[in-house]
């Protein structure tokens, strides 16, 4: 799946040379937290968002420091830190340069930056020009369409050796150390775990099998260092 299956087109913008007012009044007229921000030919040259409104000196909450950490701080940094808090225009305060990605990547792509940037949302640019926005939310709501919404109908064996297969594939099962069976769609899982998240991912693997209607689990527990056997719950 690609970015630009995805992503929301024809988002709500606004200029760099609007006062902060505006890009305050948008984002709570349309309840959304950041905007990017374009110059007069359209091209993207930053973003703004909530997070650029902490500091201000009209809330008092302008960042202050003792005058020995003060000292320590560059002059640069200061001079950074006093535009945010009373600057004026949407290009004094915004964040340059800004996270983007192309409409043609896969969305396992978004997801990477995402978390390396710590980032919510990212700016889809293609030929410099701004042609959408993939949030969090966009990637929530091709989750939704892409989770099964009907159980498929296979018989006990079918399911049973697809569920084995699974484990099979993953390092935390051991080489079937948890086995299975079912009866009426319903699996059993049996055997041994070596660290409770075990049992857990072995529930959901037997989980996500289409045609699973129960998963019962009748592992047990063994600590790795002393040996000891917990039953099962």
């Amino acid at each position: 799946m690609l970015i630009c299956e995805i992503m929301t087109r024809n988002p709500i913008t606004v200029k760099a040379s609007a006062p902060i007012a505006e890009a305050a009044n948008v984002m709570l007229e349309h309840s959304i937290s950041g905007l990017p921000v374009v110059n007069d030919d359209g091209v993207l040259v930053g973003v703004v968002s909530e997070g650029d409104f902490l500091r201000r000196a009209e809330l008092d909450t302008e960042r202050r420091r003792s005058r020995f950490l003060e000292f320590l701080a560059s002059p640069g940094k200061l001079a950074n830190e006093y535009v945010h808090a009373h600057g004026r225009q949407v290009d004094q305060v915004m964040t340059s340069p800004v996270v983007t990605i192309s409409p043609w990547s896969p969305i396992a792509e978004a997801v990477e930056q995402m978390e390396r940037n710590d980032v919510k949302r990212l700016l889809v640019v293609e030929d410099e020009q701004l042609v959408g926005v993939v949030a969090r939310s966009d990637l929530l709501r091709a989750l939704v369409r892409m989770l099964p919404s009907v159980q498929t109908q296979k018989s006990d064996a079918e399911i049973e050796a697809q569920i084995t297969e699974e484990l099979a594939k993953r390092s935390w099962s051991r080489n079937g150390a948890i086995r299975v069976s079912v009866k009426d769609g319903n699996a059993e899982l049996s055997g041994t775990v070596y660290d409770e998240r075990e049992r857990l991912a072995a529930r959901v693997a037997a989980e996500n099998v289409p045609g699973t209607k129960s998963v019962v689990d009748h592992l047990s527990w063994v600590d790795p260092y002393y040996g000891l056997v917990i039953s099962p719950p």
